[in-house]
């Protein structure tokens, strides 16, 4: 995809960014895409399991698939043991109710499922809105089915009738009030066939599963000129998408490129395939090998590389104002946030804010600054997990969005086609010259 510039129309990048949400309902099925789309592009799965000596050097293009997490590289034709190291660090997964390993809940008059609450989502959020099962299915032989079932469930609202207060304070118990109904009792319906078919196996092969909810309704353009975006999981697909077009399209000069896709990082990215666990330092240490290095030779390549943090930040809020910083007021439709934090909650510095000023510069992108209104806590990110693990020097950036964390979030149309361009120009390294 070329690089974005203010005379081009968004709608090829949106449309693209809408087709690669609705193919990744899960983090598995979003590892899946990007791997499926890089691959297209001429990039070599690897095998953790093999030996990479003599397998990966100058030129390749290769990716490792861990669960719901990748790391793709694109190496220059000169790559040395101390070529430095430019990554976009993103993530696959978005908050919302996983199935609990006995999922149907028998009741006096509906089917229902037994959930579990992953991370922070806006609970109320996902009430009267028609949800689909998407995740992994292992089967007795070992092997993973992704399946998705189509909407199949719905978490009902209590009608206003029976709970006059809902509209001065809904707060949803999150056990009693969250199962969504599937069915009535004394149906035929049955879930774990549901699931099964969806795998494509019979039900007696079903091993273990990793299932979760998701808005079934799909992407759209809206408002009354065009200009908005609404989706599931914007963050962080949106991230993780501009992630993986920026990789397709770079041509790194001086720099190994890199995507890190993990998995997690709503609930702490404590996993073999979150950015806490080893991943990105296992694959990079093992391309280093196979360039011929060692740990001293990479962390001198490390001492001289960047990753750009890629999540989803905040835009001011329309009615709530007051919740933002004062005097820093991004907007949707300006441009990726630089995300800062005295407290390290954001890993953008000085020498970072110096460096992504260059790369929007030469991608031809506006940005805008993020900082968090003193009274309120500020999230996190993979920033600071993946400066604390590796060492390497790391900002933190995202698309501005409204209603983070809910059902359904919200966008303009042009940011995610900016936040990729900017993307390319920092894998490709054009930047380092100017």
């Amino acid at each position: 995809m070329p690089c974005f510039d203010e005379g081009m129309d968004p709608s090829a990048h949106l449309d693209d960014l809408a087709a690669f949400v609705t193919a990744s309902p899960s983090s598995y099925h979003a590892a899946a895409e990007i791997a499926r789309r890089l691959t297209g592009a001429g990039y070599r799965v690897l095998d953790e399991r093999d030996d990479w000596s003599g397998d990966v050097g100058p030129g390749d293009r290769v990716l490792v698939v861990r669960d719901g997490a990748v790391v793709a590289l694109a190496l220059p034709g000169d790559a040395s043991p101390t070529t430095p190291f430019r990554i976009v660090g993103t993530h696959t997964d978005s908050p919302g109710f996983t199935l609990k390993p006995e999922p149907s809940v028998p009741g006096a008059a509906w089917q229902q499922l037994g959930v579990e609450i992953y991370g922070g989502p806006i609970l109320a959020s996902w009430f009267d809105r028609e949800l689909e099962l998407a995740g992994r299915v292992v089967d007795a032989d070992g092997d993973v089915h992704l399946i998705r079932t189509g909407p199949i469930a719905r978490i009902p609202h209590l009608a206003i009738h029976l709970d006059r207060d809902t509209n001065s304070g809904f707060t949803p118990d999150r056990q009693r009030d969250t199962a969504p109904v599937v069915g009535v009792t004394g149906d035929p319906a049955d879930l774990l066939g549901a699931i099964a078919d969806a795998a494509g196996i019979p039900v007696h092969a079903v091993a273990g599963m990793d299932v979760l909810t998701v808005d079934s309704q799909p992407p759209r353009r809206f408002g009354l000129d065009g200009t908005l975006f609404a989706s599931a999981r914007l963050d962080n697909l949106s991230s993780a998408h501009a992630g993986a077009v920026a990789l397709e399209a770079a041509q790194p000069v001086g720099v190994i490129a890199v995507l890190a896709a993990f998995d997690h990082e709503e609930i702490g990215s404590e996993s073999r395939s979150g950015a806490a666990g080893p991943l990105l330092a296992d694959v990079l240490e093992r391309v280093s090998a196979a360039l011929g290095g060692d740990r001293l030779t990479m962390h001198r390549a490390f001492a001289d590389s960047w990753c750009l943090s890629a999540d989803a930040g905040h835009a001011v809020h329309p009615n709530r104002g007051d919740r933002h910083d004062p005097v820093v007021r991004p907007v949707a439709g300006g441009g990726p946030l630089l995300k800062i934090n005295a407290n390290q909650r954001y890993t953008t510095d000085a020498v970072g804010t110096a460096l992504w000023t260059r790369v929007c510069a030469v991608a031809q992108v506006p940005w805008q600054p993020f900082v968090s209104n003193n009274a309120v806590p500020c999230g996190s990110t993979i920033g600071p997990i993946t400066a604390t693990r590796l060492g390497i020097r790391t900002l933190d950036v995202g698309t501005p969005l409204l209603s983070m964390h809910s059902a359904r979030e919200l966008c303009h149309v042009d940011d995610p086609g900016r936040l990729a361009a900017a993307a390319e120009t920092f894998l490709s390294g054009t930047d380092r010259n100017r």
